[in-house]
């Protein structure tokens, strides 16, 4: 059966720090092992990419999952961590009341124990204590534990969680309270990134700094361990490398998990989720740890780092005019192109032929490293990638070509035809202002005709005057 792998196709900055970003596409690739979890992610995170997915965008109940943010916004919004607080149990003894008590999960916090908010982030992420996240919820809200939980969402907002949504901080069963694996994974990256968290997330045991002797006599037997299986040593499950995160377990969602490992210098996030809790025959079952190892063993034994597009590869040419000596100039890829493939797939069978150019010619003088076009990576059909190509060396222009070309292109230069044009409408405006001159030079030459004084008279003799 396939399974989605989202092949992160862009070169590690800590192999190749000037590598240009490359634009990674999906390519599908088989996993032999069917999953039980209903949806699942695996990234590596030194690339910071997604290598393979099942229903990463389902919608899912987180469970316990979201004390990564309830950690998340306690540490960014808390002033003093080592602040001792004293437990009031009336905070969270309402939640007591449930249609679902397998999924209560405590840290026998007593009322009246004094731990300081770092004791409640441990006893929170290792044991998902509802008295911890309830009562860090309560007092990071001013004393309200639903303005805690708009705070959740605003950072949720922040973080573009788009498919989550927050109703609590405690994971408790709750239908309006959702998330999906590639969520998860957004948080849990943005999370290992903030102060404290880390550290906290990936211990396996931890005692409160505060004895609390009076209601817990015996302190050495009052220790936390961390939830996740494959860190504990003497289980069936341990997995060397595994760092936390994060189990969750919900009657109506099923098992969940986000943990890390490392291997020969690879990182790694896996997230399985709504696996479920029982076999067919009813037995307790751990398929979410199961899946997890699964995923883990296919990432370290089936991919490695790998040149997939060396600096030297000559992938195209593009001819130039006026060059002195070759008419053309070879491109090639601007950096060596090392990614994290898939080791049963032979990189040979990567296409590299999908090329565009900027331009389909180009004129010398050509420099070497000019950029010249793109190549689009492709396998099985696909676009994983694609790099810039550059030239692979100097074109000179011949002075020769150049000069023939010039003047070959003399008539037809725009300011040639523009100067004819101006020179044509001046020598109109010459001529106009000539025949001008020459009409009033003519018409200067012509006799003037005498003007009188007193008009004359015609046609009727003038009358005497009768005498008397």
């Amino acid at each position: 059966m396939k399974k989605k792998l989202i092949a992160f196709l862009s070169a590690a900055a800590m192999l190749i720090p000037s590598l240009n970003a490359l634009n990674a596409g999906a390519i599908n690739f088989t996993l032999t092992t069917q999953l039980k979890s209903e949806s699942a992610l695996l990234m590596n995170l030194d690339c910071n990419e997604v290598i393979y997915e099942k229903n990463a965008d389902a919608k899912q109940m987180p469970g316990p999952l979201v004390n990564i943010m309830t950690a998340v916004v306690c540490i960014e919004n808390c002033n003093d961590l080592n602040e001792e607080i004293t437990i009031d149990e009336e905070v969270f003894s309402p939640l007591y009341v449930t249609d679902y008590p397998d999924d209560l999960r405590f840290a026998e916090i007593e009322d009246g124990d004094v731990l300081t908010y770092t004791d409640l982030l441990y006893a929170m992420m290792l044991k998902s204590s509802i008295e911890a996240s309830q009562t860090i919820a309560y007092l990071i809200g001013g004393e309200s534990v639903s303005s805690f939980v708009d705070m959740m969402n605003a950072k949720a907002e922040e973080l573009g969680l788009e498919d989550t949504h927050f109703t609590n901080p405690t994971g408790l069963y709750d239908p309006e309270q959702y998330t999906t694996a590639r969520d998860m994974a957004e948080l849990t990256q943005y999370a290992l990134k903030t102060a404290h968290f880390d550290s906290i997330s990936s211990t396996y045991e931890y005692t409160p700094t505060v004895p609390n002797l009076e209601r817990h006599p015996d302190r050495e037997s009052w220790v936390w361990f961390h939830s996740n299986l494959m860190m504990d040593k003497d289980s069936d499950y341990y997995y060397a490398g595994c760092r936390g995160i994060k189990t969750a377990n919900l009657e109506m969602g099923g098992r969940n998990i986000i943990a890390t490992a490392s291997k020969d210098g690879n990182n790694y996030l896996a997230i399985c989720l709504k696996s479920p809790i029982s076999s067919a025959d009813g037995e307790n079952t751990f398929y979410h740890i199961a899946d997890t190892i699964t995923l883990f063993n296919w990432a370290f034994r089936t991919f490695s780092y790998q040149v997939v597009l060396p600096d030297s590869a000559e992938l195209g040419e593009i001819p130039v005019e006026l060059a002195d000596g070759n008419n053309y100039v070879l491109a090639k890829p601007k950096e060596e192109l090392s990614m994290l493939w898939y080791d049963d797939v032979d990189t040979s069978l990567i296409s590299k032929d999908n090329i565009k150019w900027y331009k389909t010619s180009l004129q010398a003088p050509v420099k070497k490293g000019e950029p010249l076009g793109t190549v689009t990576l492709e396998y099985a059909g696909e676009q994983i990638g694609t790099v810039e190509l550059v030239a692979v060396s100097d074109v000179e222009r011949s002075t020769a070509k150049y000069n023939w070309y010039a003047a070959k292109m003399f008539p037809k230069a725009s300011w040639f035809k523009k100067s004819l044009l101006i020179s044509g409408l001046i020598c109109l405006l010459y001529i106009l202002v000539c025949i001008y001159a020459y009409v009033m030079h003519k018409n200067k030459s012509k006799p003037i005709k005498p003007m009188y004084a007193v008009p004359k008279v015609s046609g009727q003799k003038k009358k005497k005057t009768p005498k008397n």
